[in-house]
């Protein structure tokens, strides 16, 4: 058995602590948004969707490989 249980315990965490972080960010980039200049602006919304997009995949590809033993 190649899958590891603290592993899959922290991805298990993390899947519920991921949206309340991103909620938490969403809620303080809407705040801030209108104070920044229009590159700041840019940069933020960039980031923030790219982290998103990086943390959602990193979860599903490590429930995927965890589980499956890959």
């Amino acid at each position: 058995v190649l899958s590891s249980l603290p592993l899959q315990v922290m991805l298990y965490f993390n899947v519920y602590y991921f949206p309340a972080w991103c909620l938490a960010e969403a809620i303080m980039l809407h705040l801030k948004y209108h104070l920044l200049p229009w590159h700041y602006q840019f940069l933020l919304v960039t980031a923030f969707l790219i982290l998103s997009l990086a943390e959602g995949s990193r979860l599903y590809l490590g429930y995927l490989g965890n589980l499956q033993e890959k």
